[in-house]
């Protein structure tokens, strides 16, 4: 037992872990909460679609800025501007709602905001847990972050869907502008010394303005990348995953309301399940205290939250729609978890933000994802365009996981 929570031994860990659970708890619930909003106000699948267009769009347009920029300046100081920019945003919206003034375009630009915030210090979260506890204890952290996003993502709807049943949409905000708060204090408490960002910064700290050298350090990371069989594969399965999995998310909001035909409390639920299965499995994984094969969780991972979907997509029963959410949080526990890990591990130092800012790149097919399949919902109905998604999504995971074999071979670290 005090294996699977050895992280938490160190304090840096403890305040850095505090404050990306709040960030993920809000997260969550600002996208249950708009987009069953949304849903009700224009009743359509389309319109619900561009929450999760504007919301994960940042990535492709910042996320590898964020991983250059995290291998150069202070991680601390870029998670700190990021979380008050989150901060600012929702207290905006608080006060949008409590003066009655919210119009359906403010609820893109409120997700929108926290979006470019998350583009630009998701690489830098990752890698500053990677400086807080090394190689030896990455594995170990990156699984307890993803036990705090995956207990995030089934405490934040639960408590969205209450609030907007109780209190409606304001009190979401209320609690959220509250959560991300204390997210902020957490991270200021993180004691990392001024030389612990890349030295290599002080050298280059005067061309940051030149757009020449931007690239040259982007084009890089891309070589470096490509050269790296194991990293190309996260990459191109990060991708897919993100083009044809997790758009799904919004449209729970849809099935619930006209093929499950239950209200915001049951869909908060619903939506929690998910949450619960990717708990369990992260906590699995972080309880153990050796691995070689992070890769093998990566994909199996991700084959059985595809094959979760695919079901759900069939289903017309509640309680077996939760069963089938639940088996997909519990394929992308090991996804989500190992995706990190993986890179952070075979990269070296020099590359591990970029590498990072590469990820972000790839996640960022999300909102590509959740246009499509928002216009194949229009087209074919919800459920059928989920079973459309999530058999492509098979078909192009598991051909990736077979052409590019070291994603299935011992993780070797590069210390």
């Amino acid at each position: 037992m005090m294996s699977t929570f050895s992280a938490f031994t160190n304090q840096n860990f403890r305040f850095c872990w505090a404050s990306n659970i709040s960030l993920y708890i809000s997260r969550w619930m600002q996208m249950t909460t708009l987009s069953w909003f949304v849903f009700d106000q224009t009743e359509s699948a389309f319109m619900v679609s561009l929450i999760g267009f504007f919301g994960l769009a940042p990535l492709m347009f910042f996320g590898l800025f964020g991983g250059v920029i995290a291998d150069f300046f202070n991680k601390k100081v870029l998670i700190i501007i990021s979380q008050i920019i989150t901060f600012s945003g929702a207290v905006v919206m608080t006060f949008l709602l409590l003066f009655d003034f919210l119009q359906l375009w403010h609820v893109y630009v409120a997700i929108f905001v926290p979006g470019v915030s998350w583009a630009l210090d998701m690489p830098s979260r990752r890698a500053l847990v990677m400086d807080i506890l090394g190689p030896d204890r990455i594995t170990n952290g990156i699984s307890l972050d993803a036990v705090g996003m995956h207990t995030s993502k089934m405490v934040g709807p639960a408590i969205a869907g209450a609030l907007i049943a109780f209190t409606g949409v304001l009190g979401t905000y209320v609690f959220m502008s509250v959560i991300i708060f204390v997210g902020t204090v957490s991270i200021f408490q993180v004691n990392m010394n001024q030389d612990d960002f890349n030295q290599r910064n002080k050298n280059h700290f005067s061309m940051l303005s030149g757009i020449k050298f931007f690239f040259i350090e982007l084009a890089d990371a891309f070589k470096y990348a490509l050269n790296n069989q194991t990293i190309f594969a996260v990459l191109v399965i990060t991708f897919f995953m993100n083009l044809l999995l997790f758009p799904y998310m919004q449209m729970v909001s849809i099935i619930s309301k006209e093929v499950l035909s239950v209200g915001p409390l049951l869909m908060g639920i619903l939506m929690a399940s998910d949450g619960f299965g990717a708990l369990i499995g992260s906590t699995a994984l972080a309880s153990k205290s050796k691995m070689e094969f992070h890769g093998r969780y990566y994909l199996y991972g991700s084959i059985l939250s595809l094959s979760g979907l695919l079901l759900f997509g069939i289903s017309e029963i509640y309680f077996i729609s939760m069963i089938l959410l639940f088996a997909l949080g519990l394929g992308t526990s090991g996804f989500g978890t190992m995706q990190s890990v993986i890179v952070l591990l075979v990269s070296k130092k020099e590359f591990r933000g970029r590498c990072m800012g590469l990820v972000t790149l790839c996640i960022g097919a999300a909102p590509v994802g959740s246009i499509i399949l928002g216009l194949s919902s229009e087209m074919f109905s919800t459920s059928n365009a989920l079973i459309i998604n999530s058999f492509i999504g098979l078909v192009f995971v598991i051909i990736s996981g077979y052409k590019m074999s070291s994603i299935r071979g011992r993780i070797i670290p590069d210390n």
